[in-house]
């Protein structure tokens, strides 16, 4: 039985007038007279309809990338509104992907088994009273799954996918439009949305309730693409791909190696495959890291859109988008006469070795963790370097760049912190690291005994000063402190 005591947790003194609990709704369903109107989405049915239709477009590949085109290029800005985005989402997957229909239509038993909101369905089905479906949702996405809920002979009030009237109205006026003002009016009406707050206030009986086991899946919320985890899971919010991937990880592959190619543009988007396929498997390292913390650590350090996420499990789509990236990377980046299978032979062992150690550094103990992370960072700063001829100043750009990702973990991980911090960076924060300068000073280091032991004049080929342009780049906001802040402790000030 649902507890009655049930209050939406995003309800406030304006907006709770019509909240009621799952129980209560139950109960004024089964004791209501007159008509009564239900929600669809997160209601009659516990997900939302929309997502679900497009999330069955096919192929998923090809569907996504237009959606995510139809989301940066927001159409609606100028027809339609804000109100007008699902019409458009909508719009685009009947055109382009129009046995979508075929599709959704095979597919809504299977959902309506699975989310249906069994309770309520059965007490309106009991019902010899008009009952509505009023759904903001759309006419040709709702009128199969209604149908297969049960009430395919009841009123249908929807939204017309090309009409952008219809969900700039609202849901009141298009029930007044489709049902009457007088039939809204002696109603009781089913929803959970705030949205809908202008119907409630109409009927007679506004019910505003959140059914326990309702929530909003966004479409292609199970699509896998190389750095999606990292980016909605791992690291959400921190640009994480941008900053630390592309102008930390990819710029260093680039200086180090493009000197040597006869054709530039060529290694740069072989390069750029190469960084797509070793995170596509340096990436599951982080998520079975998250995993093993989940089942195995007393305080896992885990995001709170892990538990929701569906990317949060072992697959096999990345170990593919490894394998096509990575043999397009090698095509594109292997200088002449180079073999292609030995090179992929290479390279996929350097891929599988980077995932054990992963696997490795997961199931140790935290202390113990530090020397296999020192690994890690070195496959990220040197997987390339396995099939890509490099410069000698390279090796030094590749131990600076480990040094500089490995100290903070050091700290982090000391016995005694000074303070309890829940991240590395948040570590190197508390004890003020200029890990920037730190690269800086141990690329100099590096690349002086690289020269001493080669040829001074390493030091003064391109790629060394633009390497070391990059890091002078990236410490010009600790260089001014540190030069600043430095004082002779035998002269007075």
């Amino acid at each position: 039985m649902y507890n009655r005591a049930i209050i939406p947790e995003d309800s406030s003194d304006d907006t709770a007038r019509h909240d009621m609990s799952p129980a209560d709704a139950l109960a004024s369903v089964r004791e209501f007279k007159g008509p009564i109107l239900l929600d669809l989405d997160e209601t009659l049915y516990l997900r939302n309809s929309t997502e679900d239709f497009i999330d069955t477009a096919w192929p998923k590949v090809i569907a996504f990338p237009v959606l995510r085109l139809v989301e940066v290029l927001k159409p609606w800005r100028w027809r339609g509104g804000e109100a007008a985005r699902d019409n458009w989402r909508i719009a685009v997957i009947l055109c382009l992907f129009p046995w979508t229909l075929i599709l959704w239509k095979r597919r809504v038993a299977a959902l309506c088994a699975q989310f249906a909101n069994s309770d309520l369905v059965e007490e309106a089905q009991l019902r010899k009273d008009v009952v509505v479906i009023a759904t903001a949702g759309f006419r040709p996405v709702v009128t199969p799954l209604v149908a297969v809920l049960g009430f395919a002979d009841r009123p249908l009030t929807a939204a017309r996918p090309f009409v952008f009237a219809d969900r700039q109205m609202g849901k009141l006026a298009v029930a007044i439009r489709d049902i009457g003002e007088e039939c809204v009016a002696r109603s009781l009406v089913v929803t959970d949305s705030l949205d809908d707050l202008p119907i409630l206030d109409r009927a007679a009986l506004g019910a505003r309730t959140i059914w326990p086991n309702a929530y909003f899946r966004p479409a292609f919320s199970s699509m896998y693409y190389p750095g999606r985890y990292l980016s909605s899971v791992k690291r959400p919010g921190s640009h994480y791909i941008r900053h630390c991937i592309l102008q930390d990880d990819l710029a260093i592959w680039i200086l180090c190696s493009v000197a040597l190619a006869s054709a530039p543009f060529s290694l740069l988007l072989g390069l750029v495959l190469l960084l797509v396929s070793f995170w596509s498997v340096y990436e599951q390292g982080y998520v079975d890291n998250d995993l093993v913390g989940a089942m195995h650590e007393d305080d896992p350090c885990l995001s709170s859109a892990f538990r929701k996420s569906e990317l949060a499990c072992r697959r096999p789509e990345p170990w593919l988008w490894a394998a096509i990236c990575g043999m397009l990377g090698l095509t594109f980046a292997l200088p002449p006469g180079s073999s292609l299978l030995s090179s992929a032979i290479v390279w996929f062992a350097t891929l599988a070795a980077t995932f054990l150690c992963f696997l490795l550094f997961n199931r140790l103990d935290k202390t113990t963790r530090v020397w296999p992370f020192a690994v890690l960072q070195f496959a990220r700063g040197a997987a390339f370097a396995a099939v890509v001829p490099v410069v000698p100043i390279a090796a030094a750009a590749i131990g600076a760049y480990v040094m500089e990702k490995w100290v903070p973990y050091f700290i982090y991980r000391l016995p005694k912190q000074p303070s309890e911090s829940a991240t590395p960076a948040a570590a190197s924060a508390d004890w003020s690291l200029p890990l920037n300068s730190i690269r800086l000073l141990f690329f100099m280091l590096l690349s002086i005994t690289i020269a001493l032991v080669t040829s001074f004049e390493v030091l003064f080929t391109w790629p060394a000063f633009a390497i070391l342009a990059l890091f002078l780049f990236k410490a010009r906001r600790e260089l001014p402190a540190l030069i600043s802040g430095a004082r002779r402790i035998d002269r007075k000030i």
